[in-house]
């Protein structure tokens, strides 16, 4: 590992990873926090506890803005180990000579998703720093959930279970990058940021039987397949053809050089369930709005432990790896 940070570091892939366990895994080891899961699981499985920065960069975006990211971002995770979000922290960071007006409507959307996530800020922090010190703003929401669901783990998966997404993946990076790099395109193009909270409770209202979730955030779809197979020491095997990309998002990735399970989403999530489940979930999820390409992706086995394989139209096999490098800095 490097001896000094570097801004791949903060890529939710490979060096993301290290940093994260050989610096504070290592600190701060203990049998929650090892679990690696969207949220903590404490209080004896009845509550969810996680915590989240936002830097991006543009702060307001086709979409979203940076208010939204921070309440959408912490509820999701909260929604993702089967938790109603109830609680949330705000702690701001404002440069000196930053616009009210456009904090008034930061604020506003945050309210709109707390609203629909049915949690409230409780606590909070604002500090104001000189010109310079900081880019515009950053946010720091921290959030605690009631279970309403017990067991859901990405250490759990199973050959019982199957992948699915719950909409096409990498609007949120796509989006993200054409606004930083003021690229016109003539496109309804934007970011995928929503509270994921109301499609996991119809899945839970609906007595699915969800192993897994993970909102495919930093990294996207290919950093939490690679992580699962890691936790729960199998082997994913994804059909290629089936991942649901638009086609202005695989435009983008042309022109960034990545694949689109690298990029980061803030509103599409994967799902482990039962093989049983899969149609009546699938059925559950294209309810919502945005949702039509919701579909099955991938396969557990165990032909290759811990690893996650693509698999072509043509028949050809490939390891598809966990993101490296410098991906899209200030994504989220």
């Amino acid at each position: 590992m490097n001896k000094t940070i570097t801004l791949a570091q903060g890529n939710g892939g490979v060096e993301n990873n290290e940093l994260i366990s050989k610096v504070f895994y290592k600190a701060f080891k203990n049998e929650i926090l090892e679990k690696s899961e969207d949220a903590a699981v404490i209080q004896n499985g009845s509550l969810a506890f996680s915590t989240d920065s936002f830097t991006v960069s543009p702060i307001f975006f086709e979409g979203g803005n940076i208010g939204k990211l921070a309440v959408c971002g912490t509820c999701n995770d909260l929604a993702m180990m089967g938790a109603k979000p109830k609680y949330l922290t705000c702690s701001v960071i404002i440069e000196e000579g930053f616009a009210l007006r456009d904090l008034e409507k930061i604020v506003r959307s945050m309210k709109s998703e707390l609203e629909l996530n049915g949690a409230i800020v409780v606590s909070g922090d604002t500090k104001v720093v000189p010109r310079g010190s900081v880019d515009k703003i950053f946010i720091n929401t921290t959030g605690v959930g009631e279970i309403t669901k017990e067991g859901i783990s990405s250490n759990k998966i199973s050959k019982d279970d199957v992948i699915l997404v719950n909409r096409d993946i990498g609007c949120h990076g796509a989006t993200i990058f054409i606004a930083r790099e003021g690229i016109e395109m003539d496109s309804e193009l934007e970011s995928d940021c929503k509270s994921l909270y109301p499609q996991v409770k119809a899945l839970i209202d609906a007595g699915i039987n969800i192993t897994a979730m993970r909102d495919a955030t930093r990294g996207g779809v290919g950093a939490v397949l690679n992580e699962w197979a890691k936790q729960s020491n199998i082997c994913i095997e994804v059909e290629e053809e089936r991942i649901p990309v638009r086609d202005e998002v695989k435009g983008v990735c042309e022109m960034l050089g990545f694949e689109a399970t690298s990029l980061a989403n803030e509103g599409t999530f994967v799902l482990a369930i039962k093989k049983e489940d899969k149609e009546k979930a699938l059925e559950i999820l294209k309810v919502f709005e945005d949702n039509s390409y919701a579909c099955e992706i991938a396969s557990v086995t165990d032909e290759h432990l811990q690893k996650v394989i693509l698999k072509s139209s043509w028949g050809t096999k490939r390891f598809l790896d966990t993101p490296t490098g410098e991906l899209l800095p200030r994504i989220c």
